[in-house]
């Protein structure tokens, strides 16, 4: 299960009235990235003042101008090759420090659970982004192929983080026992907070293990590597 790239084109499309009122407004699709960064930057920081439901709106909000910025390049007529490097550069600096914010809210919470969590998931969203800039790096799924491929994209793992974000953020307070009274009770919503973490790390997880998968066979079909294609020791 995925989201094709069919799909991806048709949510995309949706955003194109909304990108081309924002470029009558005088903004320009690097400016788009760059107003989705800063929103983005909001939102970490009130996840790591540990306002959840407010963060998560923001964070939801600011994942939104990855959409707008490419519909108004492509409707504009203003595509660039740096406007998409900025873009997928901003994109994994946002993903980072929204991750970094909960790492420093959930600390507030006083338990360990979630900040490790919220470091599994940052780690395997960070994966799932370095397996398709390195496969594509090297002349496999080139465009948006690789894109398709696996359980948790971007566009999935917002949803789960935003929507677990709003949802913790609705029940401040709230507490269930944690195994006995001399544990005390835990928070319901750091529950609910573990949840969203652990079903990114999991499916994120999921999705290197497909995308290499996918690599691999596309290197069968491609046929044995020439000397000269072979870079052994190479960083990456």
């Amino acid at each position: 299960m995925a989201i094709s790239n069919q799909t991806r084109s048709r949510i995309k499309r949706l955003g194109e009235p909304v990108a081309l009122a924002l470029g009558r407004a005088g903004l320009t699709p690097n400016g788009l990235t760059l107003a989705g960064f800063a929103i983005t930057t909001i939102g970490a920081l009130l996840l790591a003042n540990g306002l959840w439901l407010a963060g998560g709106i923001v964070v939801f909000a600011g994942a939104s101008f990855d959409m707008l910025d490419g519909a108004l390049a492509r409707a504009s007529g203003r595509v660039s090759r740096f406007g998409a490097f900025l873009d997928s550069v901003l994109d994994r600096a946002g993903e980072a420090i929204v991750y970094v914010g909960l790492v420093w809210g959930t600390l507030g919470l006083g338990l360990s659970r979630p900040v490790v969590l919220a470091a599994a998931a940052m780690a395997a969203a960070f994966m799932v982004s370095y397996t398709r800039a390195k496969a594509e790096g090297l002349g496999f799924s080139p465009g948006t192929g690789m894109a398709a491929v696996g359980l948790a994209p971007r566009e999935v793992r917002t949803v789960i983080l935003s929507l677990g974000l709003v949802v913790a953020g609705l029940l401040p307070g709230v507490t269930v026992a944690a195994g006995g009274a001399a544990s005390g009770a835990y928070p319901l919503s750091a529950l609910v907070l573990e949840g969203a973490l652990g079903l990114i790390a999991i499916l994120g997880t999921a999705t290197v293990v497909q995308r290499i998968l996918h690599t691999r066979e596309q290197a069968r079909r491609q046929g044995p590597a020439t000397a000269a294609d072979e870079t052994p020791g190479r960083p990456g």
